[in-house]
């Protein structure tokens, strides 16, 4: 375990960076082994059409990933180069280039499905987490390009990963884990910061404050945890027994720019919103089908400030996207993923995704109805139907400033769609 001096130094009260001095000289973990990873022995890995099933699907995309072997879990793409990182059911991962679906590198050493995979907030590492609890890190190599990377490390310590988060600004990694913790590493040393201890269940989301300074996580047992790094003690928790919190297992959480509200949602279709300074539910949001779990949460800035308490929308099983004002507490529109009103049951929404300045208006959808969809959060109209996966969609990420989505579904496929309507057409 680290000291309490150098935890110190990754949460700073000041304004200033708040996280640990990249400064710090930290001997790096031998490779276990693996070689430095580059395009050798890629060869092999085929990039091409989807699987011809479903010929009657409408393809709009601009490029397809095709060469996991099995479902796609975790897809990422980079801050600011057009790549991508998948992890999959096939026990792999892979970064790979998002404008021709060329493999980069081949991200080996899981023994059961990769089930996390993300950059770090300076594009500099990789993190992939598994079901076998294996943390694995890769690096850049180099400066000229982002085409060689190598294998820095294999953090221990969760019996099976259910998440991971990078600090906002520092080579910091947190994990959620199915054995009811959550762990926390201080890259590239590998060395564990802290292990926070609390949940009685598996821990199914957690993330930093935007300011990151905090940390908040939730359980399948229905508690919510709000968290000083340098403590393994919470500063306060939220449970069941406190009736106006009970959302049954939650599911989803998202924290506002100013990292002062949380909000959850949780299988009871319920969603709450929690006062981060005061340690209290402050609303409750009740758009979703009573039993239909929400699975996603993501606030929109449609003010462009950060600073008002803003606009939330939350998805669920019901096929539903809710947008809601939290200034008002009231439900703004409602995002529908199946246009037939009859059409029984509606597919889940499986993650929601916020588009950056200038553009924050806008959000991204993803259905196990196969299809993603951008919505004007202001209007609830919808912007652009992207089509061409043939199986639920699982996961997604925007890259290149939110210009394109890159997804993953249960097709094996990873897909790379404009956000919007393309200028030509």
């Amino acid at each position: 375990m680290n000291t309490a001096q150098e935890i110190e130094e990754y949460v700073s009260d000041e304004e200033g960076d708040a996280f640990i001095d990249s400064g710090d000289v930290l001997a790096e973990v031998p490779d276990d082994g693996d070689h430095s990873m580059d395009e050798d022995d890629e060869a092999q890995d085929g990039v091409g059409d989807l699987p011809s099933v479903d010929s009657d699907v409408k393809d709009n995309s601009l490029q397809h990933f095709t060469t996991h072997n099995g479902s796609v879990f975790a897809i990422s793409c980079h801050p600011t180069e057009p790549l991508a990182v998948s992890g999959g059911e096939d026990d792999l991962g892979y970064i790979w280039d998002i404008t021709d679906g060329e493999v980069i590198v081949k991200l080996t050493g899981h023994t059961d499905s990769v089930c996390s995979a993300s950059f770090s907030s300076d594009g500099q590492m990789v993190a992939t987490g598994g079901m076998d609890g294996k943390v694995r890190i890769w690096r850049r190599v180099g400066t000229v390009d982002f085409r060689n990377w190598e294998f820095l490390t294999e953090l221990q310590g969760p019996d099976e990963v259910i998440w991971l988060r990078w600090h906002p600004r520092g080579a910091i990694l947190l994990a959620g884990s199915n054995d009811s913790t959550v762990w926390l590493w201080q890259l590239p040393s590998g060395n564990t910061m802290q292990v926070f201890a609390g949940h009685s269940g598996p821990v199914q989301c957690g993330e930093f404050t935007p300011d990151g300074k905090r940390i908040v996580t939730a359980s399948e047992d229905g508690t919510l945890m709000y968290w000083d790094p340098r403590s393994p003690t919470p500063l306060f928790k939220l449970s069941p027994q406190d009736p106006r919190f009970d959302l049954e297992n939650i599911t989803s959480l998202a924290i506002n720019a100013s990292s002062t509200l949380a909000v959850v949602g949780g299988t009871s279709g319920s969603v709450r919103v929690v006062s981060l300074s005061k340690g209290e539910v402050v609303g409750a949001l009740g758009g979703h089908a009573e039993g239909e779990s929400v699975e996603a949460v993501q606030f929109v800035d449609l003010a462009g400030t950060g600073s008002s308490p803003g606009v939330v929308v939350t998805g669920g099983t019901d096929g539903k996207a809710c947008v809601w004002d939290l200034t008002t507490m009231r439900l703004r529109a409602t995002l529908e993923h199946q246009v037939a009103a009859l059409t029984f049951p509606k597919d889940a929404v499986t993650s929601l995704l916020a588009h950056p300045s200038p553009k924050s208006h806008l959000i991204v959808s993803a259905s196990a109805d196969n299809t993603l969809r951008t919505w004007d959060a202001r209007t609830g109209v919808l912007v652009k139907e992207h089509t061409g996966h043939h199986g639920p969609i699982l996961s997604a990420s925007l890259g290149l400033q939110g210009s394109v989505v890159v997804s993953g579904g249960d097709d094996s496929a990873c897909l790379v769609f404009t956000t919007e309507i393309d200028e030509s057409g």
